[in-house]
């Protein structure tokens, strides 16, 4: 968990999308979060974790839908939402913590 600290931690926003393969949702997002990625460039960091891989972190923050997004800043969980959202309206949602 010690990890988890260190990439959220960060004074740019980190976008994190808790995703499993065999969820048709999650997959879809999949090219979103790499045209979100592209667009902001270095302003923000966009990091997808695999619940599969990473259940006891999924269980910590209690993520039940997939996929879940959620924005930290500075350690701090900023903005958190489940199911799927468009490339333009996750940029504006990051660019408000930029």
């Amino acid at each position: 968990m010690s990890k988890f600290g260190e990439l959220i931690d960060v004074e740019i926003p980190v976008l994190l999308d808790f995703y499993t393969e065999n969820d048709n949702q999650s997959i879809a997002m999949h090219p979103i979060l790499r045209d979100v990625a592209a667009a902001l460039g270095d302003k923000a960091r966009v990091i997808k974790i695999d619940i599969e891989k990473n259940k006891d972190l999924a269980e910590a923050l209690r993520v039940k839908g997939l996929p879940t997004l959620i924005i930290y800043k500075g350690g701090e969980m900023k903005w958190r939402h489940s199911g799927g959202q468009d490339a333009n309206t996750l940029i504006g949602i990051i660019q408000e913590y930029v």
